[in-house]
């Protein structure tokens, strides 16, 4: 089982280019450096991720484009098996590429930004609520919000101080950005996605 994010980037032709930088620098950081992730048509991109990271990938991606605001990022979210793996991951094959797709081609029909897709319709009926509940507060991200959630993604087990440290801020000011981000919810969001998960792999 892997999983493949398909996305692209919301309104790119009317936006600056320093969205693309820091996509790069994302897809890098969260394939680990494997040179698993492509970014092809000028805007749209795929990245294979272990199926346990798949929404905190999301959540990191999100917040690395939302630091460009008005930018902002769709992704449809496969998990499956792999029939063919080539040097590109767009020329690979298998039912997390089929899946991936289909969950990216669902999100204007659904009027969301972020959808997934596994072969478990119970599964991903669950996980997508949560997934449209965590939209409110992900889609409302401003910079500063989007800053704090992705050096917390970066920095998993530095304290709010520590992050404070590393980003200028004052700790208060670190503390409220990830409230108003909805922080800790996404990540207990996230903790629970891994568990149910767990539960229908392991069964």
């Amino acid at each position: 089982m892997i999983c493949i994010i398909t996305g692209d980037i919301v309104g790119s032709r009317k936006l600056k280019d320093s969205w693309l930088a820091d996509l790069k620098s994302a897809l890098k950081l969260v394939s680990r450096q494997n040179s698993k992730w492509e970014i092809y048509r000028g805007d749209s991109f795929q990245v294979e991720v272990e199926p346990e990271n798949a929404i905190k990938t999301a959540a990191y991606l999100k917040a690395c484009i939302r630091i460009n605001k008005p930018a902002d990022v769709r992704m449809g979210i496969g998990v499956g098996a792999i029939k063919s793996k080539r040097k590109k991951l767009s020329e690979s094959d298998g039912d997390a590429f089929v899946n991936s797709g289909a969950a990216f081609d669902s999100l204007k029909q659904a009027k969301v930004n972020l959808a997934i897709k596994t072969d478990f319709p119970d599964f991903d009926e669950e996980i997508n609520i949560m997934i449209r509940l965590a939209l409110i507060a992900m889609d409302s991200w401003g910079i500063v919000a989007a800053e704090m959630v992705k050096l917390a993604l970066e920095h998993e087990n530095l304290l709010q101080s520590e992050l404070a440290a590393i980003s200028g801020r004052t700790q208060s000011s670190v503390s409220e950005a990830l409230k108003r981000a909805h922080y800790s919810e996404l990540i207990d969001m996230d903790r629970l996605f891994r568990k149910k998960l767990n539960q229908i792999l392991t069964k």
